[in-house]
C-alpha cells in the first residue's frame, strides 16, 4: 500500500495537471455528490493537501472533496479528451482545458464545507503529516514523550495514523534502523540521545523518501534513497556487517538488524 511520499507524489502530479486553470467538466459518480458539479463548474482548484493517506482538494469557490484510496483507489493524469479503457470504476472526473484528473474504485469520497472540514472524523483523528513543512523535529519527539504515546510499542505506534500521519510499514523499518532500534522498545524507555535520533529520523527518512520520488536511482544533492533493511533479508547490514533478517510485526513484514538494533 503507498505511503506518505508515494501519496504526495501522486498529488503533486494532479496539481500540476490542474491547480490554477477554470473546470471545464466536473463529474462524479455518487448522487449525493452530483448535486454540487453545476456549482464546481468553471471553479479552479486551489490546491491538492495530503493528510496522511488522504487527499484534500480544494476548490476556489471554498468546497473541498476529500478522497481516502484505501486499498483499490487510484487516481489517474490524462489528455482532456481521453477517456481510458479500464475495468475499475469511475469515480471523479475533473478536467481543464488540457487535462484531466480520474478518481477510480475508491469509496471514501465526501464534499466538505469549512466547518466539516474541520469537523471531518477522520482528519481530526490523524496526526500531524511527517511531510508538513511547519512539522518539526522538537514536537515529534514532544509526541513521542506524551502520555498518549510514550508507553506504546514501536512495531504498532509507527503505523498508527494518529501519532504521524504519513508513515508505513517500509518507513517503519527504515525508521528504526536509522534510529538502531527495536520494535519492542517505547520512548518512555530511552535515552536522550535516543529520543533525539528517532525523533530526527521520523521526519528525515520519509522527507529523503518523497525527494527521491521513490527510486534509488535518482539524487537529490548527491544521496540517494535506497532501503537499508528493507527486503534485504539475508544481506549484509551496511553499517556493522550482520545479516538483516525477517520476521512478522502487527501482521506485516519486518526487517531488522540484529547486529546494530537493539
Amino acid at each position: 500500500m503507498p505511503e506518505g511520499p508515494e501519496i504526495r507524489r501522486a498529488a503533486d502530479q494532479l496539481e500540476e495537471a490542474i491547480v490554477g486553470k477554470p473546470l471545464t467538466e466536473v463529474w462524479f459518480a455518487f448522487p449525493e455528490l452530483k448535486t454540487y458539479e453545476p456549482a464546481l463548474l468553471g471553479e479552479q482548484v486551489n490546491a491538492i493537501e495530503t493528510r496522511g493517506k488522504a487527499l484534500l482538494t480544494h476548490f476556489s469557490n471554498g468546497l473541498t472533496l476529500y478522497s481516502h484510496n484505501q486499498l483499490y483507489g487510484v487516481w489517474r493524469v490524462v489528455e482532456s479528451d481521453n477517456v481510458p479503457e479500464t475495468k475499475r470504476q469511475l469515480r471523479v472526473r475533473l478536467a481543464v482545458a488540457d487535462r484531466a484528473i480520474l478518481l477510480y474504485s475508491a469509496s471514501d469520497i465526501e464534499l466538505l464545507n469549512a466547518e466539516s472540514l474541520a469537523a471531518h472524523p477522520f482528519l481530526n483523528r490523524v496526526g500531524p503529516d511527517v511531510l508538513d513543512p511547519q512539522l518539526d523535529v522538537a514536537t515529534v519527539r514532544e509526541r513521542l514523550l506524551s502520555p498518549r504515546f510514550r508507553r506504546r510499542q514501536f512495531s504498532g505506534l509507527l503505523l498508527d495514523q494518529a501519532f504521524l500521519a504519513g508513515l508505513g510499514n517500509y518507513l517503519r523499518v527504515e525508521i528504526l534502523w536509522q534510529a538502531g532500534l527495536l520494535a519492542q522498545h517505547r520512548a518512555q524507555a530511552l535515552t536522550d540521545e535516543q529520543l533525539d535520533t528517532l525523533s530526527e529520523a521520523l521526519l528525515a527518512i520519509p522527507r529523503h523518501s518523497y525527494r527521491m520520488r521513490g527510486t534509488m536511482k535518482k539524487y537529490h544533492h548527491g544521496a540517494a534513497f535506497r532501503f537499508e533493511v528493507f527486503h534485504r533479508q539475508g544481506k549484509k547490514c551496511r553499517r556493522c556487517g550482520e545479516i538483516i533478517q525477517k520476521g512478522t510485526l502487527s501482521s506485516r513484514p519486518f526487517y531488522w538488524c540484529p547486529g546494530c538494533q537493539h
